[in-house]
């Protein structure tokens, strides 16, 4: 379970961005610093009204944590190690990992969506905005994120690099109507249906969601 530490803004006032230690060290002494057991690094220690203090930061980034910061409060995320999850929790070394498959079948739900808004816009004369492109990028540049840090398997990162080799295809793909949409008001669909990378993205979709159906690690050519 991950750990939070909320720090209410008003204790901090005095001493901006410091955390008390009491109970991690003995009182130091001028110069001394915090070194916490199982993390690389030390932070220096600070001593104000017979307590000692370490900066915040310092303290976020010995520990690999993350800050964030809310409304008065100030929260310190510390990262999950093994010894956080149950013992009855499984550790999937095969397959595809359910976290992973669901993020890949969302992320290529995106590139989809994508590809086929640029194909009607062709076909039909009628453009897609710039703006709707840029936020079809976004999440799927997010979705193709989350996919990264669900993957826990070798097939996940096998699949993985897939993923993000469709990405790229699509991207390249959505770039290039939009230099030609730049150049051009109108689209010749057989000029630009006769691209073989709109072909490619659509095989490697359909190759991904075939091998996360099979639960089966399959090289997939067309996502290179």
């Amino acid at each position: 379970m991950r750990m939070k530490i909320a720090l209410i803004t008003s204790m901090l006032t005095a001493v901006p961005m410091l955390l008390p230690t009491n109970g991690l060290a003995q009182t130091p002494q001028k110069g001394s610093t915090l070194t916490i057991v199982g993390h690389a690094g030390e932070a220096k220690l600070f001593q104000l009204n017979g307590k000692s203090y370490v900066d915040i930061e310092t303290l976020a980034r010995l520990t690999g944590g993350t800050l964030l910061f809310k409304s008065n409060q100030t929260i310190l995320r510390l990262p999950i190690s093994d010894r956080d999850l149950p013992a009855s929790t499984p550790h999937v070394t095969v397959g595809f990992s359910r976290a992973f498959t669901q993020a890949g079948i969302e992320e290529i739900s995106v590139i989809r969506e994508w590809r086929i808004a640029i194909m009607n816009a062709v076909g039909n004369n009628s453009p897609v905005s710039l703006d709707w492109i840029s936020s079809q990028h976004r999440l799927a540049e997010k979705n193709l994120a989350l996919a990264s840090a669900a993957a826990a398997t070798d097939n996940d990162r096998g699949a993985y690099t897939m993923l993000s080799a469709e990405f790229n295809h699509m991207q390249t793909l959505s770039e290039l109507y939009l230099a030609i949409r730049k150049q051009d008001t109108f689209i010749s669909p057989d000029s630009f249906n006769n691209n073989s990378l709109e072909d490619q993205i659509l095989s490697c979709a359909r190759g991904f969601v075939s091998m996360t159906e099979s639960h089966e690690f399959q090289n997939q050519p067309a996502c290179h």
